[in-house]
């Protein structure tokens, strides 16, 4: 019996209809591999900054963590953000060259700006002022230190021992300039200054006590003592 290759008149109706074998497709091509125009800085520190980093990694040892360039967002943050709407804009697009934190729990103790030639231009003076009224307003300590071929241990020694004492003297607020936390208003937060509110440690050997803890928690964990009147 010879096959019959000629489609009958039942499959070229259901091929009108759509109804019949799929048709043949070739395969998609395969997408090009993505290619991310992304390369590793070689000049993440100037030399300038590089040779000022090593002075300063040696004077401080262990005892002290150098971060290069930090950007201020990273530092700080704004205590009332639905007031200061502007004051972010001027953290965000701004970095510290070096800052400086206790290597067991990373909290800042103060900055560094190297100040080379570049700081004189007047656009420049501008953003330093700005950056020192950051520092100045969070009361943490900013160093400035003209850029140099050499340095002196024992200068730099003086201004990072200043550095810390100033630093220590904001780690202990005045608490007693803020609310009473036995009044029945909320007191302010020594950090931020705006009401905190009433927690319950849910874990640790205080679970189940209430303590008045600040709105800006985790950004601030400043926490006072609650007294049930």
């Amino acid at each position: 019996m010879t096959e019959n290759n000629n489609p009958g008149c039942l499959t070229a109706f259901l091929r009108f209809f759509g109804l019949g074998r799929e048709p043949k497709f070739d395969p998609l091509p395969e997408p090009a591999p993505r290619i991310l125009p992304y390369r590793v800085r070689d000049d993440f520190l100037s030399p300038a900054e590089l040779s000022f980093y090593l002075v300063l990694k040696n004077i401080v040892g262990q005892h002290l963590t150098i971060c290069p360039k930090v950007r201020l967002s990273d530092i700080f943050f704004v205590s009332r953000p639905n007031v200061n709407f502007s004051a972010y804009n001027s953290i965000n697009q701004k970095h510290v060259d070096f800052l400086v934190c206790d290597p067991r729990t990373m909290r800042p103790r103060f900055g560094v700006e190297l100040d080379d030639s570049s700081h004189l231009r007047s656009y420049r003076a501008a953003r330093d002022e700005d950056v020192d009224d950051i520092f100045e307003a969070a009361g943490l300590p900013l160093v400035h230190i003209p850029a140099r071929m050499g340095y002196s241990h024992n200068e730099l020694n003086e201004l990072i021992a200043q550095a810390l004492t100033n630093s220590k003297a904001v780690d202990q607020p005045e608490k007693d300039n803020f609310c009473d936390p036995t009044d029945n208003e909320a007191p302010l937060c020594p950090k931020c200054g705006i009401p905190m509110v009433l927690r319950t440690a849910a874990r640790g050997r205080n679970t189940g006590r209430q303590f008045y803890g600040c709105t800006n928690f985790p950004r601030c964990r400043e926490v006072l003592p609650y007294q049930p009147v």
